[in-house]
């Protein structure tokens, strides 16, 4: 395989590239998508080939995808006005069907636009290989979820069987009514499960930022914590970060929050030695 062909023109070179691909060969890698990414097509097809590069030199993806704008657009048009509780979508039974039937679209996207990329693909949502099964968070949320057991068996097949699982961030509760899950706890769950090598969150945000707004390069979760108490991490930085720790202390070995609004962000956080964005890990 000639790497130049397979690599961004400004990238790192083959040499360094190199190293990284065998620190990664065989190791999963679980990433979450959301906000840019899935808005911007030219984005969108860049992730997309950028994932099948991944598979092709041997790194074993996971993706767990979001959806919130294309959620927000639909319940517009829709006519349902949306409240939130500590960055979560107060969901009821009607806003529920809309955000399933919403995920579960852009789940069959990903999965597709994927096998064009040659690289063969698995949709899991709540109506596909369910993996996901979930409590309620809190009451006031309605139909909003944690998840409380992840049937890791389903998801190794899919592995084994050579397929990028594509997980949308839905799940199901002992009656098998629908509950909506945050992208971000969702990768950190899986992650965690798995006890995947990375764990890569992609945000509209450059990273962790610290009080004079410049980019952090890598952080220890204690520091992180102090960060959040000193509130210099603030608003929705504050369960990305949570997911971050949580992870860490489950034996993911680091969590990566990289800015997706970059192109190439992925290929450049896990094949060079500058990365991308910042890196939590002890």
């Amino acid at each position: 395989m000639k790497f130049e062909n397979i690599l961004p023109i400004n990238g790192p070179s083959v040499d360094e590239v190199k190293k990284y691909i065998n620190k990664y060969k065989n190791e999963l890698i679980v990433i979450k998508c959301g906000g840019s990414v899935l808005l911007d097509p030219n984005l969108f097809n860049i992730f997309i080939k950028d994932i099948a590069v991944l598979r092709k030199i041997g790194v074993i993806p996971i993706i767990v995808h979001g959806g919130g704008p294309k959620i927000k657009k639909k319940l517009l048009e829709s006519n349902i006005q949306s409240t939130f509780i500590k960055g979560l979508r107060v969901t009821d039974k009607k806003t529920i069907k809309i955000v399933e039937n919403v995920l579960i679209e852009l789940n069959k996207e990903i999965v597709t636009s994927l096998k064009n990329e040659s690289g063969a693909a698995t949709s899991i949502t709540t109506k596909e290989n369910n993996i996901l099964s979930v409590k309620p968070a809190e009451k006031e949320l309605g139909f909003v979820g944690v998840p409380n057991k992840i049937k890791i068996n389903i998801l190794n097949e899919i592995i084994k069987s050579n397929k990028i699982p594509v997980i949308a961030p839905i799940g199901l509760d002992e009656n098998g009514q629908s509950f909506n899950i945050n992208a971000d706890t969702t990768a950190g769950a899986i992650a965690k499960n798995l006890k995947s090598r990375r764990l890569l969150l992609m945000t509209d945000v450059e990273g962790v930022l610290d009080k004079n707004k410049k980019l952090i390069s890598e952080i220890k979760p204690d520091t992180a914590k102090k960060m959040i108490n000193d509130e210099i991490i603030t608003g929705g930085m504050i369960p990305k970060i949570n997911t971050c720790i949580e992870a860490i202390n489950n034996e993911v070995k680091g969590v990566v929050i990289i800015d997706g609004r970059r192109q190439h962000s992925i290929l450049f956080e896990l094949l060079s030695d500058k990365g991308s964005g910042t890196l939590i890990r002890k």
